[in-house]
């Protein structure tokens, strides 16, 4: 299992390292199939480490001003988030990720453009927060007003907005007894997988034609998805 889900974060690292989101699309569907009792705790910790090694070269281009106004606004989403890993169960919670990521491959397969401004960042960060610290999913509402941005704001600017996301998820999940010894401990024993992944994502900028990406994204963040909703309604 630990090889399995060493392979999943990889691969979610490679892809977030290329289009600025995936690592929690990635391996959300595949952690909560193999241990649900790690989502969103241990998934929220990759949230930090992805985005932090990527800003060691990826920290130019960052849009503090759509920052100023969708970052605050994960604290009132975090608040609602905590109330549902509070109350709901694991089969519910696994339900939420599969919809989650399939709303956010409708949304992003169907190119939707939203203009960047402060109710539109607002809203992308009260979602964001709800289902970030639910699910560990938050990427989706913020990358599709992102999406037609250059790439490296793309990149630079929601690699800044996940660390300050996760930071206020795990926050308040810890206050609330919601994280555990074995969070830390496999995010810790994940941590090479992660700068591996982003490493291969730089070799491979450039390369590959980004449409070609983006679709190899949606096709596995899809049938993931998919394999967990079915599960959970078994």
């Amino acid at each position: 299992m630990v090889a399995l889900l060493a392979t999943t974060l990889l691969v979610g690292a490679a892809v977030q390292g290329l289009v600025g989101l995936g690592v929690n699309m990635v391996s959300a569907p595949v952690v909560a199939l193999l241990a649900p009792q790690l989502v969103p705790g241990m998934l929220l910790f990759m949230g930090i480490a992805t985005p932090l090694v990527m800003l060691v070269r990826d920290h130019h281009d960052i849009d503090w001003r759509g920052l100023a106004w969708s970052l605050p606004m994960r604290i009132p989403g975090t608040l609602v988030g905590l109330f549902l890993v509070a109350t709901v169960s694991e089969r519910s919670l696994g339900l939420t990720v599969a919809v989650v990521v399939l709303l956010g491959v409708l949304f992003t397969a169907r190119s939707v453009e939203l203009p960047l401004n402060r109710v539109t960042l607002s809203t992308a960060g009260i979602v964001s927060g709800i289902t970030a610290t639910a699910t560990s999913i938050g990427g989706p509402p913020i990358a599709v007003l992102y999406q037609h941005r250059p790439a490296a704001e793309i990149r630079s600017t929601l690699a800044v907005y996940f660390v300050g996301g996760a930071v206020f998820s795990l926050t308040g999940l810890g206050a609330s007894g919601q994280l555990t010894a074995a969070d830390v401990g496999i995010a810790a024993l994940m941590l090479p997988a992660l700068v591996l992944g982003v490493f291969l994502a730089r070799l491979l900028r450039g390369r590959l034609p980004s449409e070609s990406i983006r679709g190899g994204v949606l096709l596995v963040c899809a049938a993931s998805a998919l394999l967990l909703l079915v599960r959970s309604l078994a």
